[in-house]
């Protein structure tokens, strides 16, 4: 409330000289909503040597802090932004949380205070998270296993995950869903050595082969889907998977060489895809064109991300310099050096999450949260818990209440 008090007393004080310039009012107020963020958006960060968690509030830079069971843990969001996903890998062990902010389209309901939720999971290595069609999945390193719960089960009294078996190796594995409820898992055949996948194949609820796999890779690891086409990187090209069993290979740059997508990133745009190697930079993957074409080719990215709303790219460089690209035109549409040059040899690195608005960003050696206006490029620095591991956002770009 006081935020809205100090914008009108703002306005009212410009009013004689903005009386006749309806225009200016209007870009005045854009202004003032970009200066901050979404009322119902937080910032959730892992400690990586204790087991706190850092909610973080942006809009007025204040955190509230929760003990997780682990430390160092890898955050997620669910598909309905209302809750994250706590991955305890080393640990076998998955826990939820809940923003406490559940949106109906136009507006968010408050449903409660921030906690965790009832829902865990007990599973060997989880460590692909993904979350569609209401459901919360994870595929289990250790035995080739998925683990599936629903997200209207996050408060269910000893609510747990369902075990699904599809006789698969144990593997560095993940999986993707589909808009008909099947999913596209990697499979190992052991013709490459090591624990990266060879295949995918198409499996239902009950684990059950659906489409056997139809070409076979030197390597798969990392994944996005976007209900339609799951997309994996693969030394042989960027595998591509529907769920009536048709398979392809889209081919790599010519100049990759030994380089391959690693990262596979969603965008908001059905059969667009942003691939990412450390070793070249990241591209845009057009699934319909079997096309891949440069975003940013560069050997210093240090992280990229898709923004919360998957319509930008995020590109933070061991510089510190920061590069918003639009993933409609490709295009750079910001950029400004955010934070200090980082070593490419150390331990722990910085982290970030995009939103509309600003970015986010870990900074280990500080303990801080380092919030960047994406409007002004001003920065704010929020204190955390010791050492900052990950980050994600969670709850909804919205400022609207019932």
């Amino acid at each position: 409330m006081k935020i809205k008090s100090y914008r009108l007393l703002f306005l009212f004080t410009l009013a004689p000289l903005l009386y006749s310039c309806s225009n200016d009012d209007a870009v005045d107020e854009v202004a003032l909503e970009d200066a901050q963020e979404y009322k119902y958006l937080r910032v959730l960060v892992s400690d990586e040597t204790t087991n706190q968690l850092s909610l973080i509030n942006p809009v007025d830079g204040t955190a509230s802090f929760f003990d997780a069971k682990f430390a160092k843990s890898a955050l997620y969001t669910t598909e309905s932004g209302r809750y994250a996903g706590i991955i305890h890998r080393a640990d076998n062990t998955v826990e939820t949380f809940d923003s406490g902010f559940e949106y109906h389209g136009d507006h968010v309901d408050t449903k409660g205070t921030p906690k965790f939720g009832s829902l865990t999971g007990s599973s060997l290595l989880p460590t692909h998270f993904k979350s569609k069609l209401g459901e919360i999945l994870t595929f289990n390193d250790g035995d080739g296993t998925l683990s599936v719960a629903k997200e209207s089960d996050v408060h269910v009294a000893n609510a747990s995950f369902t075990t699904i078996n599809a006789g698969l190796l144990a593997h560095h594995g993940a999986m993707a869903t589909f808009k008909n409820g099947t999913y596209a898992v990697t499979e190992k055949d052991n013709t490459i050595s090591g624990t990266l996948p060879e295949k995918v194949k198409v499996i239902d609820r009950t684990g059950k082969t659906l489409y056997a796999a139809k070409v076979s890779t030197a390597g798969i690891h990392g994944n996005a889907s976007d209900g339609t086409y799951a997309v994996f990187g693969s030394a042989s090209g960027v595998l591509v998977a529907e769920s009536n069993g048709n398979q392809k290979l889209i081919p790599l740059p010519s100049d990759f060489g030994t380089a391959w997508f690693g990262t596979i990133l969603e965008t908001a745009t059905t059969g667009k895809f942003v691939g990412y190697t450390a070793a070249k930079g990241a591209y845009l993957i057009d699934i319909i064109a079997n096309s891949i074409n440069p975003i940013i080719e560069s050997t210093k990215i240090m992280q990229c991300k898709s923004s919360y709303n998957l319509s930008k790219l995020g590109v933070l460089l061991y510089s510190g310099e920061f590069l918003l690209f639009d993933l409609n035109t490709l295009q750079s549409v910001k950029n400004a050096n955010v934070i200090a040059a980082v070593s490419e040899t150390a331990t722990q690195k910085p982290q970030f999450a995009l939103s509309e608005r600003f970015v986010y960003i870990t900074s280990p050696a500080t303990a801080e949260l380092v919030q960047v206006n994406l409007s002004t490029f001003n920065i704010m620095k929020i204190k955390t818990s010791t050492t900052p591991y990950c980050i994600t956002l969670f709850g909804h770009e919205n400022s609207a209440a019932h």
